[in-house]
């Protein structure tokens, strides 16, 4: 009986670890100083860790900037491919919804080949709970939403039931 309540205890806590949420955040591009002209995007990225599920937020004035997502060429040569369409809300919002690197810029005028306005990261894949992104400079630019991954869901779910029929035997 003893043997029986620990199992049904340990089955309980597995399936809470592999239901348990895990955090998504919202990156705001550069923080207070947002997408704009000479803020070093490269540095604002350094030591932040993106993973799949995150977003990247980009607020600027609206007709003042734009932002495209190119490859490794498009970025190192500031060009965005003929058949990419800009974002230019001044509020666009990009779900990083698959790994790998992933490079941005803005295609007005000079902004990417002076150097400021580009930068690129690279995106975790996300496999439970992750650590939590370094703190950026104003934690008030940054908003987290939580989500379960289908997979922890159904394992949960799979063994809070197997739990619950374990249980109406103990009782």
């Amino acid at each position: 009986m003893a043997f029986m309540n620990t199992f049904i205890l340990l089955v309980a806590i597995v399936s809470i670890a592999l239901a348990a949420p895990t955090l998504a955040t919202d990156f705001v591009v550069g923080d207070e100083s947002v997408w704009t002209l000479g803020l070093n995007y490269t540095a604002w990225a350094e030591g932040k860790q993106f993973y799949v599920g995150d977003k990247l937020i980009f607020n600027y004035k609206e007709g003042a900037h734009n932002v495209h997502k190119v490859d490794g060429a498009g970025f190192r040569e500031c060009v965005a491919p003929l058949t990419s369409v800009a974002l230019t809300s001044g509020n666009d919002v990009i779900p990083l919804a698959t790994p790998g690197r992933k490079w941005y810029i803005c295609g007005i005028g000079k902004h990417c080949a002076d150097g400021n306005m580009k930068f690129l990261i690279t995106v975790l894949p996300q496999m439970g709970p992750s650590p939590a992104p370094a703190p950026s400079p104003s934690t008030s630019t940054s908003s987290a939403t939580y989500r379960v991954t289908g997979l922890q869901e159904s394992f949960g779910l799979i063994i809070a039931a197997f739990g619950t029929f374990l249980m109406s035997f103990v009782v």
